[in-house]
């Protein structure tokens, strides 16, 4: 039996996506004990806004928690380790899920981050120059209405 995707994620008043409170204990030891493409990408990618944009490492949100999140761009970025293969049907649910509250999923296999860094890189970047310019597009439009 599949789980019901519930989009009572979205706190009514302020906006925010929630998460469940006892996955902030699970993600903060995640943080501390990463895989080694986690690592990588984290290290040479993603820290200090080497993006132009500024991604949470291991973020709770509702059941779930995302290895990567730039809430600006509404943006996850999933490494896919061995795990993850035996995990299929929860992935899927997860990007259901992101889909359904307008977050764009992007993954990686570990392999990639380890044997290809370049272009993971060159596809982080091509996606946030994507989602900034709709973002911008939709502003724009948003004022014009």
């Amino acid at each position: 039996m599949k789980k019901k995707i519930e989009i009572e994620a979205i706190n009514p008043i302020h906006g925010n996506i929630n998460y469940m409170a006892d996955l902030t204990h699970m993600a903060k030891n995640n943080r501390h004990n990463p895989t080694e493409a986690e690592n990588i990408i984290w290290q040479k990618l993603l820290r200090y806004e080497k993006t132009g944009y500024k991604f949470s490492r291991q973020k709770p949100i509702n059941r779930f928690i995302l290895d990567f999140y730039c809430s600006k761009l509404n943006l996850a970025i999933e490494i896919d380790g061995g795990s993850h293969n035996k995990k299929k049907e929860n992935d899927n649910l997860r990007d259901l899920f992101l889909f359904k509250i307008v977050v764009e999923t992007i993954r990686f296999t570990n392999e990639e981050i380890l044997t290809d860094l370049e272009k993971v890189k060159q596809e982080i970047l091509k996606t946030c120059s994507r989602l900034a310019c709709q973002g911008e597009v939709s502003r724009v439009a948003g004022r014009r209405g």
